[in-house]
């Protein structure tokens, strides 16, 4: 059994679990879009990743895009390699639960991809969201370049805006260069489609940017 340790503090690398030097297994194919889950990917095509939560209702909203190429969960933004699903959940990696996103720039804006983030999680809350509790569950956009990074504050000037306006907290979301993402394990990737009747708390907090 891994040893847990408090679920909204995050490890030092020092702690952290020592993973394996290997990737976990994945199907060759996205189960929805049937495109190549690992790639390639078209030429011009463009990459987007973010932390909103459970991974698994997050990557429903985005496969469902048009213009969407590929979606996929993984962990990102700790210390251990390859990590497991148990192994991220003891808060022994320091890995968020991520969803990647590739996308046709001519089909669908980044811009599009960050209003889908603001408006399916709550960004108010950063290592949780409702009853998912941990530093798994951190609300974070990870940028592979500056025209992201400069997209992804403004988009995130303009949500609290909203939120203030509305009479909402502060938004705690950080912005931060992307790091290595790791693949899921395959029973993961699109869970929802996998399990039609599992169940996610995304989707509560649209209505208050209407």
């Amino acid at each position: 059994m891994l040893f847990r340790r408090d679920k909204q503090t995050m490890p030092s690398p020092e702690e952290a679990l020592e993973g394996r030097p290997d990737p976990l297994p994945v199907q060759d194919q996205h189960l929805v879009l049937g495109t190549p889950l690992k790639g390639p990917y078209p030429e011009g095509f463009e990459t987007a990743m973010f932390g909103l939560g459970c991974f698994w209702g997050a990557e429903r909203f985005y496969w469902q895009l048009d213009g969407v190429y590929a979606t996929a969960v993984g962990y990102a933004g700790g210390y251990t390699p390859n990590p497991s699903y148990e192994e991220v959940c003891s808060g022994r990696t320091g890995h968020n639960e991520v969803v990647l996103v590739v996308f046709d720039p001519s089909v669908v804006t980044y811009e599009e991809l960050l209003a889908v983030f603001w408006e399916v999680h709550d960004p108010t809350q950063f290592m949780r969201q409702h009853n998912d509790i941990g530093t798994q569950y951190r609300s974070e956009i990870y940028v592979y370049d500056e025209m992201q990074s400069a997209a992804a504050q403004a988009s995130l000037d303009k949500y609290q805006g909203l939120l203030t306006g509305a009479g909402y907290g502060d938004i705690v979301t950080t912005v931060v260069d992307a790091p290595t993402f790791y693949f899921a394990e395959e029973y993961h990737q699109q869970y929802l489609h996998r399990n039609p009747g599992g169940y996610c708390n995304h989707g509560v907090c649209q209505v208050r940017y209407a």
